[in-house]
């Protein structure tokens, strides 16, 4: 339970224990305390503030509330550090008593952040980090995902693949559970179409140093090479993949993180690259062409899909919150309202799975200069599996 919700239910049970007083009705509270935990710093620090704006975009395009609530923030860098994710996490719902957390890019760190919002009831979004386990053995009531499962972008690409011809692929990816899942996602659906996997091969997260495996790429001459990188990694693979010769010869592809906000940094080297993800630039729809605006008003940048899925988080907690009329002590109430939400996301509408994530399409894109259009829907309204979901 909130701290600030406990207390007040302590001092409610005194009076009635002391004057036999009647319990007030439920009212709406005055605001709504955010705790942003993201990482401030290091290889992913583009991303958590991408995450960032978009959240606080929505909040700011709805006069500074949701749901009808001013928002006040608790701001934490998580450092992509799964060793200090339990600490930090504690420290926004015990010390700064968030009414919800929202976080964060790495996996390792969201498994922890998750375990702590089970053990304190406390509402909970992802806007990012894919772990499977999110909406899988560690599914919770009051756990949400905005972003996507490792499996979902990854498992669209394999169908894609083989529709060219593709027939044998090696794969490469930060050894950790985000890339490991990713290629786990790739390889399931590849694999049933009859692709064959020649070789997996891994390099210690964050290690950049891509040339080994870049030389035995090269000797082992497959169809294509399937990747799963993201931020300053991504930038670095594929300015050496393209430096090695490699681009031209045995084609990459890569779930979409691979060029999402990293193009301009490739320099051009990222041009043609063909990536599936949730999301892409160009789409046809009106709640994207207003987001884009609004968000290149305000940051002087065009957004990318963590900017996205900042903007959804906010837009899930609104409904949660609207759906309870700013009463947010009512738990059960808001948790009901964000699973009936249909999320008008600048992606494309989607809905919340029994299992937290959403139900989107996955779309081919195809990098040109510094975006990512669409070259069509990869995948309609793929769920997640969610394996080993129990809500309890």
């Amino acid at each position: 339970m909130n701290n600030r919700i406990h207390k007040l239910t302590v001092a409610l049970a005194g009076a009635v224990a002391l004057g036999g007083a009647t319990l007030p009705a439920a009212h709406a509270a005055e605001k709504i305390k955010v705790g942003l935990m993201l990482p401030a710093t290091g290889t992913y620090a583009k991303l958590g503030t991408a995450i960032t704006n978009g959240f606080k975009l929505y909040v700011d395009e709805n006069g500074g509330k949701i749901g009808g609530l001013d928002v006040e923030y608790a701001v934490v860098d998580d450092e992509s550090d799964p060793a200090k994710a339990t600490e930090n996490a504690n420290k926004l719902v015990k010390r700064d008593e968030v009414d919800v957390l929202v976080g964060t890019v790495h996996s390792g760190v969201a498994m922890a952040m998750a375990k702590v919002a089970r053990g304190t009831k406390t509402l909970m979004i992802v806007p990012n980090a894919g772990a499977d386990e999110l909406t899988g053995p560690l599914c919770a009531p009051n756990v949400f995902r905005t972003s996507f499962s490792n499996w979902q972008p990854s498992y669209a690409m394999g169908p894609v693949l083989l529709e060219k011809g593709i027939k044998k692929v090696v794969t490469l990816t930060w050894k950790y559970s985000a890339g490991l899942q990713a290629i786990d996602g790739f390889k399931e659906s590849f694999t049933a179409g009859g692709g064959q996997i020649v070789k997996e091969l891994t390099l210690p997260f964050p290690n950049t140093e891509f040339q080994p495996y870049l030389t035995e790429i090269a000797a082992l001459k497959p169809d294509a090479v399937f990747v799963f990188f993201a931020g300053g990694g991504a930038v670095k693979l594929v300015k050496d993949y393209a430096a090695a010769g490699l681009k031209d010869s045995i084609p990459l592809y890569g779930s979409g993180f691979l060029t999402d906000g990293t193009l301009a940094a490739m320099g051009g080297a990222g041009e043609g690259l063909e990536t599936t993800l949730q999301y892409a630039d160009g789409l046809d729809n009106a709640r994207d062409q207003a987001f884009r605006g609004g968000y290149a008003k305000a940051y002087g940048s065009a957004p990318d899909v963590y900017a996205v899925q900042g903007y959804d988080a906010a837009q899930l907690l609104a409904a949660g919150v609207s759906a309870v009329k700013g009463k947010i002590e009512d738990r059960k109430g808001m948790i009901t309202g964000m699973e009936a939400a249909k999320i008008d996301s600048p992606r494309g509408a989607f809905s919340i799975s029994a299992a937290h994530n959403p139900v989107q399409d996955i779309y081919l894109r195809k990098a040109q200069g510094e975006l990512n259009p669409a070259v069509k829907v990869a995948a309609k309204a793929l769920a997640d599996p969610a394996r080993g979901c129990r809500m309890q």
